[in-house]
């Protein structure tokens, strides 16, 4: 097996783990499907300014498919306008790469370290949460802790 196939496969039992996390946060059942999508700096800053009229680039983007849905346990009955098969369609998250490798040497910790984290607080997104208001955010960041905890991450974001 070559090194990038290895690569790939890590990556997605890594993101499997954090997808089951989140699942265990949030008390979800149903099989859901969600769109990752990794950028260049130049088609982040893009896709950002037509998509939220913010003229920057950003780390993450999340386009929901639902809404409504915070605190709510999923199901193919309750979302089947999105339905892909037997999957839900969340929706998309979009990660850019540069901003990634700038952000994790920032933050002092791994390029996969500073992805599953964004990943994370894009599925939080897709799944309702936000942080407009104060409140909206210190709810999204202790979902976020209580999260990372499961997955025995630190505490370094």
């Amino acid at each position: 097996m070559g090194k990038l196939v290895v690569e790939c496969l890590e990556k997605r039992v890594r993101v499997r783990r954090l997808a089951k996390a989140v699942y265990k946060s949030l008390n979800q059942k149903a099989f859901i499907r969600v769109e990752l999508i990794f950028k260049d700096s130049e088609n982040m800053h893009e896709l950002n300014r037509q998509t939220r009229g913010v003229d920057s680039v950003t780390d993450v983007l999340s386009y929901p498919s639902l809404d409504g849905i915070k605190n709510e346990i999923l199901t193919p009955e309750k979302c089947f306008t999105e339905m892909e098969g037997k999957y839900i369609f969340l929706g998309s998250i979009v990660l850019c790469e540069e901003k990634i490798k700038l952000q994790a040497e920032e933050y002092g910790h791994s390029i996969e370290r500073e992805t599953e984290y964004l990943i994370l607080h894009g599925l939080l997104h897709l799944f309702g949460y936000d942080h407009m208001t104060d409140t909206d955010k210190k709810e999204m960041r202790d979902k976020e802790k209580e999260i990372l905890s499961i997955l025995h991450v630190g505490e370094e974001v």
